[in-house]
């Protein structure tokens, strides 16, 4: 089975092709991404609306380029999904018109993904991981723990109830005066730091249920940093170790919280899976690889390059639901909110904040 994939959510303009061959690892033959990290460096975040034109000018040739590497064309493919949400909704329209187009044009299905269900699929791609397992979703708009128990079946066992690890970074980097993207800017700077320098909250730690909380973790990171204004070179250093460390200890409390909730109501899960650009970070890394450790659970992370966004993952999703016989209408409106776990209920409007343990 052989699927385009297009992904135009947020400031990666991509296009992939890939094969699938049943209850396999699939394989990639070409996946192409273009970031836009230049467009926007200067207003230190994305520009919904540049984003949206950077799609327009870019995505027909990125798609010329990867139907070209993968050594195909439009009328050997079965299939040609795009991520339709959630997601900047301008890209999103671009991204999901243009697979229409193509769709229609070559007779072939077509298939509206879940950039969430992608990113939750991957570890199939690559590991040909089997259902059930754990999800830990990371990124620069979501945080999420999921029950992955077949393709459309997913139970959000644990979100954020305000920002996403991934945001609460970007925001740290921000505050600091460090360059964009703020993730690995804060992680090449904690490298260098002292953990210990400043006592960060690790918010919701302790609780039972597996969910985040990292405002309240930002705002005292801000207020150490007022504290001791105007910042040397070492200042911001420690300031970004002692927070990546707080994020760290929050994860591994988070997800012992998460796969204790999981086996209570799924069994054991046959591996813990991290996805998202969040999951690049090494320090996170090693703390993920801590809990399967501990729970003599096997951990699969993606390659990097499969982490944040891309259109291999979109393909891969694309053709998960082309073989269950999952496709949709050409009328399939793009989605700037689209929750994978469409049943789970709205989560509290409310952060906690629990100061670290002794």
């Amino acid at each position: 089975m052989l699927v385009l994939g297009i992904e135009t959510t947020c400031d990666e303009t991509a296009a992939a092709v890939v094969e699938r061959h049943d209850d396999k690892p699939g394989k990639i033959l070409s996946n192409v991404v273009l970031s836009q990290v230049n467009e926007h460096a200067a207003f230190g975040g994305v520009v919904p609306e540049i984003a949206a034109r950077a799609h327009v000018e870019s995505l027909d040739r990125v798609i010329a380029k990867a139907m070209s590497d993968a050594g195909t064309n439009f009328a050997a493919l079965d299939g040609v999904a795009a991520a339709a949400g959630p997601g900047l909704i301008g890209g999103v329209i671009v991204g999901l018109t243009t697979a229409k187009a193509i769709a229609m044009v070559s007779a072939k299905p077509m298939i509206a993904v879940n950039h969430l269900e992608a990113h939750a699929l991957t570890p199939r791609l690559t590991d040909g991981v089997p259902f059930p397992y754990c999800l830990f979703l990371a990124s620069g708009g979501h945080t999420q723990i999921v029950a992955v128990r077949s393709v459309g079946n997913y139970v959000r066992l644990g979100t954020t109830v305000d920002d996403a690890i991934g945001e609460a970074f970007d925001k740290t980097a921000k505050l600091l005066g460090l360059g964009y993207p703020g993730g690995p800017q804060v992680e090449k700077e904690a490298a260098r730091g002292n953990p210990v320098r400043f006592m960060l909250p690790r918010p919701m730690h302790g609780r039972s249920e597996p969910d985040f909380s990292l405002s309240g973790l930002k705002t005292a990171l801000r207020l150490e940093a007022e504290k001791i204004a105007p910042l040397s070179d070492q200042d911001v250093a420690d300031l970004c170790a002692s927070f990546q460390q707080a994020v760290v200890e929050v994860v591994l409390d988070r997800l012992r919280a998460g796969l204790r909730v999981f086996r209570e109501r799924f069994g054991a899960p046959s591996a813990l899976v991290a996805a998202g650009g969040v999951a690049a970070n090494q320090a996170i890394r090693k703390a993920l690889h801590r809990i399967g450790f501990e729970g003599g659970t096997v951990l699969v992370v993606p390659p990097p390059a499969l982490c944040t966004d891309n259109g291999a993952m979109i393909a891969w999703a694309g053709a998960e639901r082309l073989a269950a016989g999952l496709t949709d209408p050409l009328d399939t409106a793009p989605r700037a909110r689209w929750p994978l776990d469409e049943v789970a209920g709205p989560q509290p409007a409310h952060s906690y904040f629990v100061a670290p343990k002794d």
